[in-house]
């Protein structure tokens, strides 16, 4: 079974630069995006075989998550358990008899860290509602989570450290949902590759010069992580600043 998990910065500009090819090309079971930047019926683009789901923020232009399963789901859910992170678009659940399916948007903690007390209250709660959801059933989370884990994870740890997405507080609320019981399925595979990133700068040539960050992931619980078959990122897909990632299970 195939997943993909894209930031494309805005679905109706990703259009104008090829996503419906990349979307056909992938040929993904499940095709999750992030910052969909949009309300529904905004974008034309309704992919034949595929249920769609999607969840805009209240604010306009702003946001947003979308998923294309080419299964329906047995429930779905919009956002998180409390009310307060549940007006920008940010998670979507899908249930399925064998597992979950968790596409996510995580907010940026801002610069000078200005949104941190409430990044740390979304991690904290996102972990209590993934090892919920894991009690029941296996979890399958992707998305943009607006953290680089370890020091191999961007191009220049140095100048970056203590910025939003490499911050002690960030990294290590990542390592906290990592002990509770989930797998980083791309270092699962690729534990020491170097010089692989999910997102680049618009600033200074960040793209050309590959002066990127790994803040796009798929993460399943640890009973899943034998049948990790493939999880790549396909750094050459271009349209948005951000490239897509995918994960290929046994199911």
């Amino acid at each position: 079974m195939k997943f993909v998990s894209w930031n494309v910065n805005g679905l109706r500009a990703c259009l104008k630069k090829g996503f419906e090819e990349t979307f056909r090309t992938l040929d993904a079971d499940f095709f999750c995006i992030q910052e969909t930047k949009m309300q529904p019926g905004q974008a034309d683009f309704a992919p034949e075989g595929y249920t769609e789901y999607i969840y805009s923020a209240d604010k306009k232009g702003y946001s947003g998550t979308a998923i294309w399963a080419r299964t329906p789901a047995l429930s779905v859910r919009y956002g998180l358990e409390e009310d307060l992170h549940n007006h920008e678009g940010r998670a979507i659940t899908l249930e399925y008899p064998d597992f979950y399916l968790v596409n996510l948007y995580v907010p940026n903690s801002q610069n000078e860290l200005a949104r941190i007390d409430y990044r740390m209250q979304w991690e904290d709660d996102l972990r209590r509602y993934l090892q919920a959801l894991d009690a029941q059933k296996p979890v399958i989370l992707c998305g943009d989570l607006n953290v680089a884990h370890t020091e191999i994870d961007l191009k220049n740890p140095g100048p970056n450290r203590g910025a939003a997405g490499f911050s002690d507080q960030e990294r290590g609320k990542l390592d906290e949902l990592l002990a509770a019981g989930f797998t980083d399925t791309f270092r699962h595979l690729h534990p020491d590759a170097t010089g692989i990133y999910s997102w680049w700068s618009m600033r200074f040539r960040a793209r050309e010069r590959n002066a990127g960050w790994r803040i796009d992931y798929f993460l399943v619980s640890n009973r899943l992580a034998p049948q990790i078959r493939k999880a790549d990122i396909l750094m050459d897909i271009l349209g948005s600043d951000h490239c897509p990632v995918t994960l290929e299970l046994d199911l």
